[in-house]
């Protein structure tokens, strides 16, 4: 896989570039009528669901946390929790996702954040050889080895998706 900047870039490949980590850039049309991002980005790559992985923010006792799940599956808040040791999990507000991250719904990645959260990846991306996630805004995406995503995002592995 080779480096391929983006003129312009977003936060997560200003952070994979700074790295010195391989990755790819795929950029597909969004349709702003799309009933879910994630199927949508791994429809128009020609990509397996289980392989590209959507970026959701919860609660966790009082504290914002990262969550990357397969677009396939669905997050499990009690997993999540367990994984960061909380009592418990919710899906944080949208407003504050976007605050939190600097980037908008639906285009969130868990590279290039404007504040560093504590971030679990599920651990069935280890089964891949790479891994989509969203580069920052919607229809662009980043393929990257998912050891590169969970040592730049300092993520634990844990089995978070359900479904």
């Amino acid at each position: 896989m080779a480096k391929k900047k983006t003129a312009g870039g977003t936060p997560a490949t200003v952070a994979l570039d700074t790295a010195g980590v391989p990755f790819t850039v795929h950029e597909y049309a969004h349709d702003p009528a799309a009933a879910s991002y994630g199927a949508e980005a791994a429809e128009a790559m020609g990509v397996a669901p289980g392989r590209v992985f959507k970026t959701l923010l919860a609660e966790t006792d009082g504290a914002l946390a990262v969550a990357v799940v397969p677009v396939s599956g669905q997050l499990d808040l009690k997993a999540l929790a367990t994984a960061l040791g909380a009592k418990r999990a919710a899906m944080a507000e949208p407003a504050a996702a976007e605050r939190s991250t600097g980037y908008v719904v639906g285009g969130i990645s868990p590279l290039g954040q404007r504040k560093k959260l504590r971030t679990v990846v599920d651990s069935g991306a280890l089964a891949w050889e790479t891994v989509y996630v969203s580069a920052g805004r919607r229809g662009l995406e980043l393929e990257l080895a998912p050891a590169d995503l969970v040592r730049l995002t300092a993520a634990v592995t844990a089995p978070i998706a359900r479904g």
